[in-house]
């Protein structure tokens, strides 16, 4: 005879499981921290901040796509409006300091994030990420014909300047602690809105919108709140990158650089939060490995064909497919 399941032991059982969760992401991000602590000291800072400022572009992307299900076409605009009002605010005001240009470029990218999204979040499916390409577009042409951003030339020479007041941030190690706590600032707070009951809401709205509509969420609130909060975070790697390069140029609004986010969140593991700091480590390696090479002309072949190996045979990516895996066999 079969003993009666006790719904305490069951509870009991899966606080458990859930601690020891929590101590494995604990300890692993914990090994990620101090690795990243110490990496300036093996590898050269600026190859390891733009790896830093593309992660953090995946991250705020995935928010949307990996989260919420829309899939965006447009997120360069948002890109190159940090990049280029920073830049261009550093470069013609000398009284203003660095931390303040780049407030100023990720509030220029969610003003123009929340415009994006009430033109184009009642679309669904093709439909929305072709309304935010076309938008995009515009945002690019406006970019290559206004004065301000120097055109084709881009913005040259943006200074550091001084963070505070106080820390030279042309140094490069100076410069790549601002830009990793910063980061991590930023992929903490994208942990914890995935993780707390608005975070919940739009993975219900991703997984069955109608049945989420039935429930009574105002799901377009819901969406228009992480476009917004995706664009402005973009902004923030757009601003962080034109200051590390001290360039802003015309290939961050360019509809390549959203296709290159894509294909970052993929290879990474769509819908989750370490995903896109792999892909994007991934892809900017592959990038510069191929470019120094005998194949660098054929670098967007070559990710191309990466792509849609990700696609047909690794759609969880590698994060995803390690998550699988460790379910599979360790339990």
């Amino acid at each position: 005879m079969s003993q009666p399941i006790n719904s305490a032991d069951v509870h009991k059982a899966m606080l458990e499981q859930q601690k020891s969760q929590d101590r494995r992401k604990m300890l692993l991000n914990g090994a990620l921290l101090l690795l990243l602590l110490a990496a300036p000291f093996a590898l050269y800072p600026v190859f390891l901040m733009k790896i830093l400022c593309f992660a953090l572009f995946a991250v705020a992307f995935n928010l949307l796509f990996g989260f919420t299900g829309l899939l965006s076409f447009g997120h360069a605009a948002f890109l190159a409006s940090g990049a280029y009002t920073t830049g261009y605010l550093l470069s013609n005001y000398s009284g203003l300091t660095t931390e303040m240009g780049i407030i100023a470029g990720t509030l220029v990218a969610t003003a123009l994030g929340l415009v994006f999204a009430l033109l184009s979040i009642r679309r669904q499916g093709i439909y929305f990420a072709m309304v935010t390409l076309a938008l995009a577009q515009l945002v690019y042409f406006f970019f290559v014909q206004s004065e301000f951003t120097g055109g084709e030339d881009g913005l040259h020479g943006i200074p550091r300047g001084e963070l505070f007041g106080v820390i030279d941030l042309s140094d490069n190690m100076n410069m790549y602690y601002f830009v990793l706590t910063v980061f991590i600032a930023c992929y903490l707070l994208v942990q914890r809105i995935v993780s707390s009951p608005y975070g919940q809401v739009l993975k219900a709205i991703k997984q069955n919108e109608p049945r989420a509509v039935s429930l009574g969420y105002n799901v377009d609130r819901y969406k228009i709140l992480a476009f917004v909060i995706s664009a402005g975070l973009t902004g923030l790697a757009g601003s962080l990158k034109s200051v590390v390069f001290q360039l802003a140029s015309l290939n961050d609004a360019h509809w390549h650089m959203s296709g290159e986010v894509i294909l970052m969140t993929l290879v990474g593991g769509l819908g989750t939060l370490l995903g896109p700091v792999i892909g994007s480590t991934f892809v900017v390696n592959v990038e510069y490995q191929l470019s120094q090479g005998p194949l660098r002309d054929w670098v967007d072949p070559i990710l191309g064909g990466i792509f849609v190996l990700t696609v047909l045979a690794f759609r969880s990516g590698i994060v995803g497919e390690i998550q699988k895996f460790m379910r599979k066999n360790l339990g």
